[in-house]
Formats: C-alpha cells, sequence, structure tokens
C-alpha cells in the first residue's frame, strides 16, 4: 500500500463527503479510491469511515486521524514549497492577532523588517487583548503570551516573559521603596484585567515560597500600556511584563522592585489553527519572530 496516497485519499473524501466526489477531485475511479481507504483502515485496524447509503461521517478515531493527516500532508507540501520558488519570494497576506503590547513592543518591528527582506507580503493585523477565535475569524496566526487556547491549535515557543513590579522614582521618593511583598500592601498597586487574579499579585522568593499579595490602587485596566503610562506618570506600582518596561528601566524612568523575588512568568508561543495550511509566508513569518524575540532577550 502507498500509504501516502491513502492519506490523501482518506483526506479527500472527509473533505469532498463522498467517495465520487472525491475520486473526481483526485482523478480516480471510485473503485479505486475505496479500495484506498479500505486497505488504510485494514493497515491501521481501525474504522476510519461511518458509511451509509445517505452520508458519510467519521468515527472517533477517524476524526483524530484525519487531523493528523492535514497537518502531516501539509507539512510535506511545505517542505517541498521551501526548495521552491515560492519560499524565496512569499507574497500575499498574513492576517495575525496580538495584544497591544506584543504589537508595539515586538510585531510592529519584526513586521517593518520582514517586509523589507519581502516586500510582496501584506500584513492585517487585529490587535485585542482577548483570546480570539483564529478559525472562526479567518485568522493565521496568533502571538499568545501563557495561554495557547484551545488544546486543538498548534503551537510554537517562540520566547518568554518575566512581570516585574516597578514604580517611578517620583513615586517612591514620595510613598517609599517596599523591602517585601507584604510592603506592597501599603502601597497602591495598579492591576490589570487579564490577569488569572487581578486583585492577587503572586511572588516567589529565591527558595520557591510563594507570597500572595492583596493588590488594589487608584486603577483596573484592561490595558497594559495604560497601566504603565501610569506608572510612569507616579500613579502607584505596576507588575508588567518585561519586554513592556525594559526600556523604561533602562533609561530610569521606572525602577524594579523586589530583586529577591519574582512575579508570574511564562512562554510566548506563535499560534496557528491546526486544520489550515501552513503556508510558506507564515512559517518564514513565525521563524522570524523567534529570532527577533531572541535578539531582543539577548
Amino acid at each position: 500500500m502507498d500509504r501516502l496516497s491513502a492519506m490523501s485519499a482518506f483526506v479527500a473524501v472527509v473533505e469532498q463527503g463522498s467517495f465520487a466526489r472525491a475520486a473526481q477531485r483526485l482523478d480516480i475511479s471510485t473503485s479505486s479510491l475505496s479500495r484506498l481507504v479500505a486497505e488504510l483502515e485494514g493497515h491501521l485496524g481501525a474504522r476510519l469511515l461511518n458509511r451509509t447509503t445517505r452520508r458519510l461521517s467519521l468515527t472517533d478515531t477517524g476524526q483524530a486521524y484525519y487531523e493528523r493527516c492535514v497537518q502531516l500532508l501539509a507539512d510535506l507540501s511545505e517542505a517541498e514549497a521551501l526548495v521552491g520558488q515560492s519560499a524565496a519570494a512569499p507574497r500575499g497576506r498574513i492576517k495575525l492577532t496580538c495584544s497591544v503590547a506584543v504589537g508595539v513592543q515586538r510585531l510592529a518591528p519584526a513586521m517593518a523588517s520582514f517586509v523589507a527582506r519581502y516586500p510582496e507580503v501584506r500584513f492585517e493585523a487585529v490587535v485585542v487583548d482577548r483570546i480570539v477565535d483564529l478559525v472562526e475569524e479567518g485568522i493565521d496566526l496568533a502571538i499568545r503570551v501563557g495561554t495557547v487556547g484551545s488544546d486543538r491549535l498548534v503551537a510554537r515557543r517562540i520566547g518568554t516573559m518575566q512581570t516585574i513590579p516597578c514604580a517611578s522614582p517620583a513615586y517612591l521618593e514620595a510613598h517609599g521603596t517596599p523591602r517585601t511583598p507584604a510592603d506592597l500592601e501599603q502601597h497602591a498597586l495598579l492591576t490589570y484585567a487579564y490577569s488569572p487574579n487581578p486583585s492577587q499579585w503572586r511572588l516567589t522568593d529565591r527558595d520557591g515560597r510563594e507570597h500572595l499579595v492583596k493588590a488594589s490602587g487608584a486603577l483596573h485596566s484592561n490595558s497594559g500600556d495604560i497601566n504603565v503610562a501610569a506608572t510612569v506618570a507616579g500613579l502607584g506600582i505596576s507588575m508588567e511584563p518585561d519586554f513592556m518596561v525594559g526600556p523604561l528601566l533602562a533609561d530610569g524612568r521606572l525602577v524594579a522592585l523586589l530583586p529577591d523575588y519574582r512575579g508570574p512568568h511564562g512562554d510566548i508561543w506563535a499560534v496557528y489553527p491546526s486544520r489550515r495550511h501552513l503556508s510558506a509566508k507564515v512559517r518564514l513569518f513565525v521563524d522570524h519572530v523567534a529570532r527577533h524575540f531572541a535578539d531582543a532577550a539577548s
């Protein structure tokens, strides 16, 4: 049995919804197509399709196998494209989504340098701080911090982030500098709506012990950028990702606090739908963004 041909035949049957239409698409006879699928089921020792006179449907095993076949066939097509002209000069639209902070601090520069190299590529960015349904909204790629989303998505780790408690020099001069997590409860703590528990900060000491802090202050926002700007202005203390506050710490507009403690940290992911073909341009851009994150962290 030619396993690749059998997998392609099986995927065609599922996508066309019938053996006759799939056979027409593949330009083979219906009997040949039926034989390929039957041989594949025999090889696997499992039934993939429920067949009735009215319709076809996938078994649970067939559903899982179909998803893997789609990805494997896409990977094969992509591998072939990578040695062809299409990979050398990607073109067309990449529709992506990310949070405001990631978009401003990381993706905007990465998109600019990518288009400088591949001028036929165009981006459409959906910038929101909520989880977007990639399939429903027709999005090729998401860059997400900490949470991938559905387990039906494919994710590639492209970087890490560390949250850092910080304040402006003016705030610390007026209110003093906290030395322990418990001290933070005497200060104005700016909270972020999309945190797992906005009213509670979690810090870990060098021995791995966790310290919980009740957080409240003059600002609760669904925008990390507003929290950072308010922190620079002296409104209070915030705990935001290093890629947001790093430049402000470097130029002295913010001061990192509690050096013996670490705030929550997490991974940064490139996420895309598992059932969609990952085009050469998207794969190249993911590689590009991963390098961009690595360069920024070094």
